[in-house]
């Protein structure tokens, strides 16, 4: 296989063969596993290195994950396996000693999916935990906990989830996601640069350990992002949280090159960039994004391209509406210009059709730059906006807002990343005129460990307070947003660590906001 990925994309067939072998061998009892008898070759080390995952619950089902290395960092990027087919058995059961095992199966994991396998588990029942284990062997996996979403039609009491974003491993600890692990959560939302492209200059681990001088350039082949993505896995706090509750991924810039639009990277204006360099880069970083995170079969590459926008309901209480604003986004032609898309014209109506047709009381947008006008200068004869941001595509924000209010959508909430701050603002139709609505409520969450230490307040957020009558809170420590969401109300506390310089960070709630039902907009809890 060329460094740079493949040529092609697999068959969905040939997925099927990999990774779905499972859901068809169910075994009840303690202990039991897949009978089917498989060669299992002899491995050097414990092959479960990287953890284990869950992600996009259903009522009835849930992908599985796990990724085989026995060493992560080796560097061909296939983690010092065989160049062959490994049968990974697996166990579902309702309790976590595995006394009633309700699904068991085989998945396998293959090299050309970097030994990664994604079963797809169903027939589950709805609204309650499951544990899960993968066995290789006579190794043991480490034990996760999921849970299924509601069954359709039904309105669970709570809802408890957390979102995140921008995890640098070369920016700090991921002491964040340690606390995160404990909150006893029921869904992640990660909202965008899981892995970095670059080390920017660090060149150790987060135990001080020297890493391999290949490690330290920047991220451009298929074996490059695999082996990015093994070092951000190895870190246990990340793996305990992957472990604690099931994901909901997307993606932005950092998992293939900072600041990438659509089919362009940066690196396309230069005269003698050919543009096939770039997809073939996306190829790779997409196929990697996949090996290493608990997607579904739905959210496979083809080639260049993957879909990630979707939609997972939980009950009538709430519907998460993960978007994708990189790779139809159009080139930025003006603040105002009609024709410019964050989205792409057919994902837009996709979303907006969503405020419509879904049941849930609560809509909730996952999204990866900001919505919410944000001016950095309260000189009101200067104007000065984040150029990567919904601030460049105001046409399309209007419209989106609009829509949402058109529609009576009471309680509309977009949590987002990317900003390495914490934010929380007002969604407003039109943020030129002092008279629209207030459509909804935008919570900007600060990165796990992009940025370093941050702080509690700067100069700069002084400046937006100002600037931004609409914003409510600023703040630019690390940490993450634990959400908690009834049929009357929901309650984002802004979760931050005064330090990731070091290990051991204390975790504090530094704010707490409410959105009552059936009316926009969010105070102090």
């Amino acid at each position: 296989m060329p460094e740079t990925g493949r040529s092609r994309a697999l068959s969905r067939r040939r997925f099927l063969g990999y990774s779905g072998a499972a859901a068809t061998g169910v075994l009840l009892g303690a202990g039991q596993w897949d009978t089917i008898a498989y060669s299992t070759p002899l491995l050097s080390g414990y092959p479960f290195t990287l953890g284990v995952a869950s992600g996009d619950p259903t009522p009835d089902s849930v992908v599985l994950w796990t990724r085989l290395a026995v060493e992560p960092l080796a560097p061909d990027g296939n983690g010092g396996m065989p160049p062959c087919r490994m049968p990974v058995l697996y166990q579902v059961a309702t309790d976590e000693n595995f006394a009633h095992v309700v699904k068991a199966g085989t998945a396998f994991a293959a090299p050309e999916l970097g030994y990664s396998v994604h079963p797809e588990v169903y027939g589950l029942q709805p609204g309650r935990h499951y544990w899960y284990r993968f066995r290789v062997g006579n190794q043991l996996s480490p034990v996760g906990r999921t849970r299924t979403a509601p069954a359709p039609g039904t309105m669970p009491s709570l809802l408890r989830f957390g979102f995140a974003s921008c995890q640098s491993y070369h920016g700090g600890h991921y002491t964040a996601y340690q606390h995160l692990a404990e909150e006893d959560l029921d869904l992640v939302l990660h909202l965008g640069d899981y892995i970095y492209e670059e080390s920017y200059g660090f060149s150790t681990d987060h135990d001080g350990k020297p890493l391999p001088e290949y490690m330290l350039d920047e991220v451009t082949t298929l074996t490059g992002y695999r082996l990015q993505y093994a070092l951000y896995k190895s870190d246990p706090h990340l793996q305990a949280a992957h472990a604690a509750s099931a994901w909901i991924n997307t993606f932005d810039d950092h998992e293939v090159e900072d600041g990438w639009v659509a089919g362009a990277s940066k690196a396309d204006t230069e005269p003698d960039q050919d543009p096939a360099v770039f997809r073939q880069r996306k190829l790779a970083a997409f196929q990697a994004m996949y090996e290493n995170l608990p997607l579904r079969h739905t959210q496979m590459p083809a080639g260049p391209d993957i879909r990630v926008h979707r939609r997972v309901d939980y009950g009538n209480l709430a519907n998460f509406t993960m978007l994708d604003t990189r790779q139809y986004r159009s080139a930025r032609n003006g603040r105002e210009d009609p024709n410019a898309t964050m989205l792409g014209g057919k994902q837009a109506d996709w979303l907006i059709d969503g405020f419509s047709t879904s049941p849930a009381r609560w809509q909730i947008v996952g999204n990866q730059v900001p919505m919410a006008q944000l001016d950095r200068n309260p000189d009101e004869n200067v104007v000065s906006w984040f150029a990567d941001c919904w601030d460049a595509y105001t046409v399309e924000r209007d419209r989106v807002l609009t829509e949402a209010h058109e529609r009576e959508v009471d309680n509309l909430v977009v949590v987002t990343g990317d900003r390495h701050s914490n934010y929380l603002m007002d969604l407003k139709a039109d943020y030129d005129n002092p008279d629209s609505p207030v459509v909804g409520t935008e919570l900007v969450g600060t990165s796990i460990s992009s940025g370093r230490d941050g702080a509690d307040m700067l100069p700069v957020g002084e400046n937006y307070l100002r600037a931004n009558p609409h914003m409510k809170f600023c703040n630019f420590q690390r940490g993450y947003n634990r959400v908690t969401v009834t049929p009357d109300r929901l309650v984002t506390d802004f979760r931050v660590v005064p330090y990731v310089s070091r290990p051991d960070a204390p975790i504090s709630t530094r704010a707490s906001f409410v959105v009552e039902n059936g009316r926009p907009g969010a105070d102090p809890a």
